[in-house]
């Protein structure tokens, strides 16, 4: 539990805040955060509150997860449910940090048949159902990354929203046919032009695109790495994919 939390485990105690310097001192190092307008920064600490007291954060190999650290992550984790609400986030409560990036045990099987055995490195990865892990080396690098529209955190818990109706599949629950043909109508051309961008790149030496390649992984990934700068640098975001941020501005900010 957050130091600044302690107190309030009486029924009695009263509603504790965000200390203001902790808060400051976010917005400063993060300054895509305190870009924003004054009345969603309001908005935003009241559900960073909420969430630091909805989940729990865990160090792992030793490390220990300080106030400081939970409310930065906890800040940009609420950033694309600012609109939405925290119910997009009901599906889990751990929240794993690693010092750096971690390696997971992987197995694949070509169309031999042949299992192959690997190790990947992680910055981060969120689990249906289960926890968000986290590189505290790269969310901490956020304020800094933002210029190439990376951002590790929001780029889990958007995988997050994505699972919410099954596997990430790069397309968020949406509440008719109608509105899941009009999402692919905009995503899919986008994924399909990166993808040959990363390619022509990759093969023939061609320009490589802004946004991070490892968007043309899958749709799952590209949805992920697309809302990563959405969030931290739209208007270089915009210059390349100014459909998207329609798409985006209609699902993340409901009217």
């Amino acid at each position: 539990m957050l130091n600044w939390l302690r107190t309030l485990g009486g029924a009695r105690a009263p509603a504790k805040t965000i200390p203001d310097t902790l808060w400051m001192d976010t917005l400063l190092q993060f300054p895509f955060l305190g870009r924003r307008p004054v009345a969603e920064l309001q908005e935003l600490n009241a559900l960073t509150e909420k969430f630091l007291k909805q989940k729990e954060f865990t160090g792992a190999h030793g490390l220990k997860v300080t106030d400081e650290m939970a409310v930065a992550i906890a800040a940009q984790a609420c950033l694309p449910v600012l609109h939405l609400g925290l119910r997009w986030y009901d599906d889990f409560k751990g929240i794993v940090v690693h010092p750096g990036a971690m390696l997971a045990r992987r197995k694949v099987t070509d169309h031999a048949g042949v299992v192959h055995h690997y190790n990947e490195e992680l910055l981060g990865e969120a689990m249906q159902g289960g926890p968000v892990t986290l590189s505290w080396q790269d969310v901490a690098s956020a304020g800094d990354s933002a210029e190439h529209g990376h951002n590790v955190v929001i780029h889990e818990f958007v995988h997050k929203i994505d699972m919410r109706d099954g596997m990430a599949d790069g397309c968020p629950p949406l509440p008719t046919r109608s509105a899941h043909m009009s999402w692919h109508g905009v995503m899919q051309p986008a994924y399909d032009e990166f993808c040959e961008k990363v390619a022509m790149a990759t093969r023939f030496g061609a320009e490589a695109p802004w946004l991070d390649d490892y968007a043309a992984k899958s749709p799952a990934e590209f949805f992920a790495v697309a809302c990563e700068a959405y969030f931290v640098n739209r208007t270089r975001f915009t210059q390349d994919f100014a459909p998207l941020t329609a798409l985006f501005d209609k699902f993340f900010i409901p009217k």
